[in-house]
């Protein structure tokens, strides 16, 4: 059975391949990078196909050689070389169903961050600036770019919001993991009686979409230009550098005001309601996936409050798999690899579970 559905791949690998090589989807873009993705994503399947037969055949061979072999010393070689390739097909077996596993077709994408404070007021602001502090420190540590495109400062430090880009490889598979209700709890910079109050802030991950995912029509959007507020020089309330772009099926918004350039920031704000009007979509897919899975832990549900800060105990919780570990400085550092790769572990497991009762059923 698990012969037969690699076999399947590696033929439609081979399938795809000579499929990039006509005219007519190389001039078809949209086709061709879709192609491109799936020739990719099968390559180490193909490989583990390669692998696994090759073992399936040695195996084979190691049989009749114990089977018809006469010599006492022989034998016993064959019988240690079937023992070994024996324990190889099932270590090979169990990195194939992971290999098997259907993969998110965002995950390869870049992503569009966005971090709210949420209740809390000036102290809910301020750890939405820690939030950004901790993700550009992973976001370094992984060699991405990371690219501001808006942000709204708080009263007394931190933002009421922020929204960056992050680009690099796998990067929403990552990330995505990240979003959801963030909570802290610490005594807070403004409060004079030593109590520790929680607060919390939001943060939205989105898949950066391409220009050809989302055909926008200009006339659907109102462009609005203000003059930039914060940090800019010269050009700050001088020149009408800022864009807010309006679009009007959706009602969705965008505002940057990062660069001085209005151009820069027309295109940047263009990219993120190109991701804002893709991820609706998206979202559905999710939801169609949630019906049927437990866990979930990839959602990107904003409402749910997924990660507790605590800082009198130096403790970080993460609610969808009830990880916690004590080390928050260092995660407040930018070390997630150790939250990241336990969620992902979880996700996969439920992944495989749902995979195996299809099967059974």
């Amino acid at each position: 059975m698990l012969l037969e559905k690699l076999k399947e791949l590696y033929d439609r690998y081979y399938e795809i391949q000579e499929m990039m090589g006509d005219p007519e989807v190389i001039a078809d873009r949209k086709r061709f990078v879709k192609l491109n993705k799936d020739y990719k994503d099968l390559e180490p399947i193909v490989k583990a196909y390669n692998d696994y037969s090759n073992i399936l055949n040695n195996i084979k061979t190691s049989e009749e050689m114990l089977n018809n072999e006469d010599d006492p010393e022989m034998k016993n070689m064959a019988k240690e070389e079937l023992e070994d390739l024996r324990r190889k097909k099932e270590e090979m077996e169990e990195k194939i169903k992971y290999l098997l596993i259907p993969k998110d077709p965002e995950d390869e994408k870049n992503a569009v961050v966005e971090i709210r404070a949420g209740t809390g007021g000036d102290e809910a602001s301020i750890f939405a600036g820690d939030l950004f502090r901790m993700y550009s420190k992973f976001i370094e540590k992984q060699g991405w770019k990371i690219e501001p495109i808006s942000n709204t400062e708080g009263t007394v430090g931190g933002f009421k919001e922020i929204i960056f880009n992050v680009s690099g490889e796998n990067v929403y598979g990552t990330m995505k993991f990240e979003s959801g209700v963030h909570r802290v709890q610490r005594v807070p910079q403004t409060e004079t009686q030593g109590r520790v109050h929680t607060s919390a802030a939001s943060v939205a991950v989105l898949p950066e979409a391409e220009e050809f995912e989302v055909e926008i029509n200009e006339n659907d959007i109102r462009r609005d230009t203000f003059c930039a507020s914060g940090p800019g020089g010269q050009s700050v309330n001088t020149t009408y550098s800022a864009i807010r772009l309006t679009h009007h099926p959706t009602g969705i918004v965008v505002s940057c005001q990062d660069e001085k350039s209005q151009l820069k920031n027309y295109n940047k704000a263009m990219r993120v309601l190109r991701s804002r009007i893709y991820e609706r979509e998206y979202q559905k897919y999710l939801a169609e996936i949630a019906s049927k899975r437990k866990t979930m832990v990839s959602t990107g549900d904003r409402s749910a409050k997924i990660r507790t800060y605590n800082f009198p105990q130096s403790r970080v919780t993460d609610h969808r798999i009830n990880l916690t570990v004590y080390n928050l400085q260092s995660v407040m550092n930018g070390d997630l690899e150790e939250i990241i790769e336990a969620i992902k572990a979880a996700e996969n497991a439920e992944k495989l579970k749902e995979t195996v009762n299809e099967e059974e059923t």
